[in-house]
């Protein structure tokens, strides 16, 4: 991961929200994490865990409280002039958590997805632009016929994939997916999974793909961020943080995630977190690497803990590979 290139950087990130009688509500409090070129970053929490207002923060939809973001080593947090905020635009897009409610009801498909061809000048002509239309739509698994008719005439998958060609329209970079499959039926959302994937691939994108399905991240994802009442938590490749969660927060939204076999939903046991554990009153919390890569938000006694923890796991591990060498030579 050392060798990368981050394509996004988030540096002590914050949006704080004055409630009533002066108080202060942190929806995210000083989150910090790179995004590199060509991955799909996961960013999983629970409802209100401040994932959400991390991703609108990234692209200007809110601004922060305090911290910085920065696109391609530039930062784009602060003030920006009208042709730097323009080129943004251009280059980071946002697909929402609701198909319906993202799409004018008023324009045709044909409109909706060439809005930001027109904007930034893309297309030379009206058969020009309505060619680069009809190209993304069969992208996105649809058909130029489809250009003429009106949101309400199709599915919500549907209705996704147009989302999906209105942000494609401008020949993006950066694709902040907010929940882009939670509004959608189970038989769809694997659907739009493999177009995203597909899109990625041939298009060379990156993702920020927010979610609170930890089954669906894990598919997608190349690394995952976890995310509590704001905090990032814990943060490492998908697969060393499935296999090896450290948090306690972590290991609770993982013990509930269905099983398939019937017999093992049986048995699985859910996790309940108490964040009273972790006695942040006496010693503070810090954002520590405790292997290359694998990130927690703790203390310096559950550092020490972790580290010996993965160490003990790394030594089993170890063993079991000896073990299975020596069965295979008998």
């Amino acid at each position: 991961m050392e060798n990368r290139e981050p394509i996004l950087e988030v540096t002590r990130l914050s949006k704080h929200f004055k409630l009533e009688k002066r108080a202060v509500y942190k929806a995210v409090d000083q989150v910090s994490f790179q995004i590199f070129k060509g991955e799909t970053f996961g960013l999983v929490g629970q409802s209100g865990s401040g994932k959400s207002t991390t991703g609108r923060m990234m692209i200007r939809l809110y601004d922060a409280t305090d911290g910085e973001v920065s696109f391609n080593g530039k930062v784009i947090s602060g003030k920006l002039s009208k042709e730097e905020r323009r080129h943004l635009n251009k280059k980071m897009q946002m697909i929402f958590q609701d198909p319906y409610a993202s799409l004018d009801p008023r324009m045709t498909v044909m409109d909706i997805i060439a809005e930001g061809i027109d904007y930034h000048g893309l297309a030379a002509n009206p058969s020009k632009r309505a060619e680069k239309v009809y190209a993304l739509l069969e992208t996105v698994g649809l058909n130029r016929e489809h250009a003429n008719r009106y949101p309400h005439e199709f599915s919500g998958g549907q209705r996704q994939r147009i989302g999906i060609a209105r942000a494609l329209a401008v020949e993006p970079e950066f694709m902040i997916l907010d929940e882009p499959i939670s509004a959608l039926d189970v038989s769809i959302q694997a659907q739009v999974i493999n177009l995203l994937k597909k899109m990625q691939r041939e298009l060379n994108l990156t993702y920020l793909f927010i979610a609170h399905d930890l089954a669906m991240v894990k598919y997608i994802s190349s690394r995952v961020g976890v995310m509590h009442k704001g905090r990032l938590v814990e943060l490492a490749e998908t697969k060393e943080l499935y296999a090896n969660p450290l948090h306690p927060y972590t290991k609770s939204l993982l013990s509930a995630i269905p099983v398939p076999d019937p017999l093992k939903e049986r048995a699985r046991k859910r996790i309940t977190y108490d964040p009273s554990i972790h006695k942040y009153d006496v010693e503070q919390p810090v954002w520590a690497e405790v292997t290359p890569g694998h990130w927690v938000l703790c203390s310096e006694r559950e550092l020490a803990q972790y580290r010996s923890d993965l160490a003990l796991v790394a030594s089993q591990t170890s063993k079991k590979g000896e073990q299975s060498g020596k069965s295979k030579e008998q």
